[in-house]
């Protein structure tokens, strides 16, 4: 193997698997030791910078960093259930203890650049774009047909999980900073908007025709069969305020989740919700799927709905066909009937929430933007640009349904492309992160940061007593972190940014550190074939997706390996090190946003 080049962004960036994880790239441990020492608002404006709405992702982000924290991985072998650090939920302690950090944001210039942008749909995506463009001088156009900004994190996110007075918040921060907004205002047609004369334009218009269900009884029993993004956001601005006794709640994604959620508070008192899918399977955060079954929500599986039943014009239930799943030789599923007898269940209302789909009725096909055989726009994924190299989109509306971290990540993105293509670069150059490498060494054995490693399990949100949260919808159900439990949680993360770094040739090849690592994760070894070193290491690593650390040839022709993956930087390799061959070094990464940073050097 070759030595390992700790000099590309990437290959530390990789060991921070959190922040690699997260499309907004956050810097996690950062701010985690940030609220560990009390500091929410700049562990807030940590996160701002980066994915925008803290205390909306605090509450609501799908978490894809968690999965990722090694946190899980070196304690797969020490415990019944290793659970990551709660990130998404540390994040919200910021947002909540933080104080007033609008002197800390941006403002629009008093002197415009010129360069006018609009942007369609108020939601993540769009407010992303602003974000990043109106201090630049931009001016930048807001348009949605809601009478209030936000989108999907308005009008999808039931309030008992997300209040309006943080939405209000942290949209307000964005809307502040200087955008001209045109809200009650739908786009009915994109050249029209073109033949504005915008310099560039952004759609970030989300996914918002929910998927129906075509089986018999449909049209007959439509009063009470209700499609469940639209009834959410009936329910969010008020015009629906009750649901039957009985509920059927269709579909296995998070929409089914608040959906079945929000009917309990409605005046469901038996709902149910029915997937054709397996339990594993259900596209529902495992999390969302728990708070569900806490509320008293059943899941049933394997249910295959074939008809509404009605009688004069009222729906009165579902009938389903009992299937099971079957896999081919490649992993491809296939539900057949199980020829068990069909289960009927009676209920008063059906939510169906099956999926989301796009629709652009409203972009001419003749517009300059070509569309995909399923009636998606062709994005470069990169750059976000259309087709039409004043048109690109992001969010929902580029790709499908993601969720909100996504928006926020493709937001960044199209507005680096807006820029660079308004200064008259080519937006497929993409500028590099920012990058510091800086060492923690206080003395001979202290460190800058905390390395002592917490044994503790993960600790769990409390959450408001059901017998008031069941009660009103606008009542929230997580309660959050108080700062003593928050402190806690936040000495679980492993520091993965403090690095372990290895000077060659100041090593004395003592085994010093071998000897103290807890989890023989340093060989001296000779090299070799990566697979066939990776299998003779103190350790074998096998898990392929992170990197090898490997040295320079040492002076007995031997090399240093360390494996990534189970490291626990708690720096006792550099304490034990008699010449500091060994150090630990803080690596920051942040994104480089639009602006002076992302142009070409000329």
């Amino acid at each position: 193997m070759k030595p390992t080049d700790i000099a590309v962004p990437d290959y530390f960036h990789k060991v921070v698997d959190c922040q690699w994880a997260c499309p907004a790239h956050t810097p996690v441990p950062e701010y985690i030791r940030m609220i560990a020492a009390g500091r929410h608002s700049d562990a807030y404006m940590v996160n701002w910078e980066s994915n925008v709405f803290p205390g909306i992702l605090g509450r609501t982000c799908d978490r894809p960093c968690e999965p990722a924290c090694r946190r899980g991985r070196v304690e797969e072998s020490n415990g019944e259930k290793p659970e990551p650090v709660a990130i998404c939920r540390l994040k919200r302690v910021a947002a909540d203890n933080k104080d007033d950090i609008r002197p800390r944001l941006p403002k629009a210039p008093e002197k415009k650049n010129g360069k006018h942008i609009a942007c369609i749909g108020a939601g993540p995506a769009s407010l992303t774009v602003a974000r990043d463009l109106v201090p630049l001088g931009y001016h930048v156009v807001v348009y949605d047909s809601d009478a209030r900004a936000g989108g999907m994190i308005r009008t999808q996110i039931p309030r008992f999980r997300l209040p309006e007075t943080v939405i209000d918040e942290e949209v307000g921060y964005v809307l502040d900073m200087g955008v001209e907004v045109r809200l009650g205002r739908r786009v009915d047609s994109m050249k029209s908007m073109i033949a504005e004369g915008y310099d560039a334009i952004f759609v970030g218009t989300g996914a918002p025709r929910g998927r129906d269900l075509d089986i018999p009884g449909r049209k007959e029993a439509a009063k009470n069969i209700h499609i469940g993004i639209d009834w959410l956001a009936s329910v969010s601005f008020g015009h629906t305020d009750k649901i039957g006794k009985r509920v059927i709640v269709l579909g296995g994604g998070n929409t089914a989740m608040d959906c079945c959620r929000t009917s309990r508070r409605l005046g469901g008192n038996d709902v149910k919700v029915i997937v054709r899918s397996g339990f594993e399977e259900m596209k529902a955060s495992p999390w969302e799927k728990e708070d569900a079954m806490h509320e008293g929500i059943p899941i049933l599986n394997y249910l295959l709905p074939k008809t509404f039943e009605h009688r004069n014009g009222r729906l009165t239930g579902m009938t389903f066909e009992k299937v099971k799943a079957l896999y081919d030789d490649i992993g491809r599923r296939q539900l057949v009937p199980t020829g068990v007898p069909d289960q009927h269940f009676e209920c008063d209302d059906v939510l169906i929430a099956v999926g989301q789909a796009n629709a652009f009725p409203w972009i001419e096909r003749d517009a300059g933007i070509e569309f995909d055989r399923s009636g998606m726009p062709v994005v470069d994924k990169v750059t976000m640009q259309s087709t039409h190299s004043r048109v690109f989109f992001g969010g929902d509306a580029a790709f499908g349904p993601k969720n909100i971290i996504w928006a926020v990540a493709h937001g960044h993105d199209a507005a680096i492309s807006i820029d660079k293509a308004c200064n008259g670069e080519d937006i497929r150059i993409r500028p590099a992160p920012t990058v510091n490498l800086v060492s923690q060494k206080m003395g001979i054995h202290e460190w800058s940061y905390d390395n002592d490693i917490s044994t503790q399990v993960r600790h769990r949100v409390p959450l408001k007593d059901q017998t008031i949260a069941l009660k009103n919808i606008k009542v929230e159900v997580e309660l959050g972190f108080d700062q003593k439990t928050a402190y806690a949680e936040a000495q679980r993360c492993l520091n993965c940014d403090v690095q372990t770094v290895f000077t060659a040739p100041q090593c004395i090849e003592c085994d010093a550190c071998v000897d103290i690592c807890p989890m023989d994760c340093i060989t001296f070894t000779g090299n070799g074939e990566e697979q066939e070193l990776r299998g003779r290491l103190n350790a074998p690593a096998g898990n392929l997706s992170q990197d090898l650390y490997v040295s320079d040839l040492l002076k007995t022709s031997r090399i240093m390996v360390k494996d990534e993956d189970v490291c626990l930087h708690c720096g006792l390799c550099a304490e034990h090190c008699p010449t500091g061959a060994w150090d630990m070094r803080k690596f920051l990464l942040n994104m480089t946003n639009a602006g002076p940073g992302c142009r070409n050097p000329r």
